[in-house]
């Protein structure tokens, strides 16, 4: 294998040590973590040295096609620095996300005699990260673990903020725990190796961010989507950075999701009934721009927003390749109405609904008629 200080890294030139950007993330008040912000992994072992781990175990948890990209890669950095380096690697995909896996990663962490001063890492997407965080939270009543999200949707969104879980039969994340991690390491260059599609799924959940939060950073998505499109160095870390901030500010304000921390699931009620009954066939942010789209018409139509902010959230969606109609599903909307009741976010039998009260402004309602949400829905079948 090639020596990784000799390696060129994926946007062409030779990596610096260049110290990138950083992200402090509090819990309860006090300083919990630390987003890092880098171009490589080559500060992930000084990163966690300063978190005093040395000589104890790491797992590396990911997915196959993570793990035939960066497995050996991050082993050859992180095994001079543990006792023990090993790694957990499952197939790719939602359906791995489940406690099947869970119980063979437990299987895995008592075989290799982990115990609670030792460290999980996540190695990858969303499902990667969700399954780590909640076999660590689990494991031993505690264990640590880091992310090292590899994906846009990871890095923007589901790496920040200690949300973990697993699906349970057809219910999506019914399983979980708020569980800080210690770390979250991202490294822009893995984001290079994404597919086309899956790298436009992943913007859905930044541009959620300006939409809910801040209109000023809706603008700089509006201008900066050819750069952004085309992963120009700068401009992507300054979009994650930006994104990042947005959610660092949501979750600390509210950590487990009682009020503040709800507005990021903008888009998500309707979008995570789409994104079953597509059995996963679409993609996640795939999903949320149409949920998106939806509960912006609904916002429209409650005379929250103007019809021109409407096609301009569509217009923005448009040029980062994410769909705003979903043309030829085989589901009606009153089947998806009813696939959005099974939905974690529902309480005491009420849909809790995000919608806008203005660009760059989140509110959100229980009490949303059905035939709003059909309205909503049927908007974007079109």
């Amino acid at each position: 294998m090639e020596k990784i200080k000799d390696r060129k890294d994926r946007y062409g030139s030779i990596s610096k040590s260049v110290m990138g950007k950083t992200i402090t993330v509090s819990y309860e008040g006090k300083p919990s973590y630390m987003i890092e912000i880098q171009r490589d992994f080559r500060l992930l072992p000084e990163k966690l040295k300063e978190l005093g781990y040395g000589r104890n175990r790491a797992c590396i948890i990911t997915e196959a096609t993570v793990g035939s990209l960066y497995l050996e890669e991050l082993k050859q950095l992180l095994s001079p620095m543990f006792s023990c380096c090993t790694s957990f690697v499952f197939e790719a995909g939602e359906a791995s996300k489940n406690t099947d896996t869970v119980g063979k990663v437990y299987e895995h962490l008592i075989q290799n005699s982990f115990d609670r001063k030792d460290v999980l890492i996540a190695l990858g997407g969303g499902v990667v990260g969700d399954l780590t965080g909640f076999a660590a939270a689990t494991y031993l009543r505690g264990i640590d673990f880091v992310q090292a999200p590899t994906s846009l949707l990871a890095q923007t969104d589901s790496s920040i903020g200690g949300k973990t879980g697993v699906d349970f039969l057809q219910y999506k994340n019914m399983v979980g725990a708020f569980y800080m991690p210690k770390l979250v390491y991202m490294n822009i260059s893995t984001l290079k190796t994404l597919p086309k599609r899956q790298f436009s799924s992943g913007t859905a959940e930044l541009i959620k961010h300006g939409f809910i939060k801040d209109q000023s950073y809706t603008d700089f998505i509006r201008t900066r989507s050819k750069a952004i499109m085309e992963q120009d160095y700068e401009t992507m870390e300054e979009m994650i950075y930006r994104s990042c901030q947005i959610k660092r500010d949501v979750v600390e304000q509210d950590p487990k999701e009682q009020g503040e921390r709800a507005l990021l699931n903008f888009g998500h009620t309707i979008g995570h009934a789409i994104e079953k009954l597509s059995d996963f066939t679409l993609f996640h942010g795939e999903c949320v721009a149409l949920g998106m789209i939806s509960a912006g018409y609904i916002s429209c139509q409650r005379g929250n927003i103007t019809q021109e902010a409407l096609d301009e959230m569509k217009k923005i969606l448009e040029s980062y390749g994410l769909p705003v109609r979903l043309k030829g599903f085989s589901h009606t909307p009153e089947e998806i109405l009813e696939t959005t009741r099974l939905d974690k976010k529902m309480e005491s039998g009420k849909i809790k609904f995000i919608l806008l009260k203005q660009p760059g402004e989140a509110y959100m309602t229980k009490e949303l008629t059905d035939s709003e949400i059909l309205a909503g829905i049927r908007f974007i079948l079109q």
